[in-house]
């Protein structure tokens, strides 16, 4: 029996077989969850694509975070065919281009605030919107909301609002854990270390990140290799930690620890 057997999963951010986000949907899958993915807008078509390359091909719903009318429409579709919704993963992060590699005042409030609605007020968004079937599944045995992180503890190069708004996210993280523990809902994120991802790339001086790993972390880090983050997810999702929330993961080789 696998790990995650007869649990129900949606997974955001499936864009490519190197995201994160698909390295989890395929472990837990693997681990006998049924799972869901979502995609917006042009990159719904490219998430359709990549899922058949999963060993069970899942359905997909349209989610753009930023829209409420289909987050709303999605939890009634997810609802006509599942009772309960057992984990979420939180895979959603955007800055414009001006809000990364600028420093601090080359993006004003619009940019700011795209990258804040997206990366960090997504997660309240997706658990507000599925609260019925998460909170189904909190009574039935507890339910898991697990969110990819980038550690917000220190300044990083070229990461400028991006670092801003994984800080949000982390602080919204604990207030979500205080408001739904009573629900039997947990809410955990992984802080990863850098993987080779399309987001990834995006961001200018990327190689900087991965540079820093190589030299920093005691484990040693691959940057294209997802298993390790994939695992601590299912792990999150999994009944193995059933009184732990509000708790940042580090997957990241052990490079957080060290100060120099």
């Amino acid at each position: 029996m696998g790990l995650l057997e007869g649990k129900r999963i949606l997974v955001t951010g499936v864009l490519t077989e190197e995201s994160l986000a698909f390295g989890v949907a395929r472990l837990a899958i693997q681990e006998g969850a049924e799972v869901v993915l979502s995609g917006a807008g042009r990159g719904l078509r490219i998430t359709e694509r990549v899922a058949r390359k999963l060993p069970v091909v899942p359905s997909v719903l349209e989610i753009d975070v930023t829209v409420p009318e289909q987050l709303a429409a999605a939890a009634r579709q997810l609802a006509e065919g599942w009772d309960r919704l057992d984990g979420i993963l939180h895979a959603i992060a955007y800055a414009p281009p001006e809000a990364l590699g600028q420093g601090m005042f080359g993006a004003g409030w619009d940019e700011v605030g795209t990258a804040l609605h997206i990366s960090a007020y997504s997660l309240k968004a997706l658990v507000e919107h599925f609260g019925p079937l998460l909170e189904a599944a909190g009574r039935a045995g507890g339910a898991s909301v697990v969110g990819l992180d980038f550690d917000a503890t220190v300044a990083w190069p070229v990461y400028d609002w991006m670092g801003v708004a994984k800080a949000a996210l982390e602080s919204l993280a604990r207030y979500l854990a205080r408001d739904l523990g009573p629900k039997g809902i947990r809410v955990n994120l992984v802080a990863a270390g850098p993987v080779r991802t399309m987001a990834a790339k995006s961001i200018p001086g990327y190689a900087t990140f991965e540079d820093t790993w190589k030299t920093r972390a005691p484990l040693g880090w691959d940057t294209t290799d997802t298993t390790a983050v994939a695992k601590a997810c299912v792990a999150l999702f999994s009944d193995w930690f059933p009184m732990t929330t509000g708790e940042l993961v580090h997957v990241d080789g052990g490079a957080h620890a060290l100060g120099a």
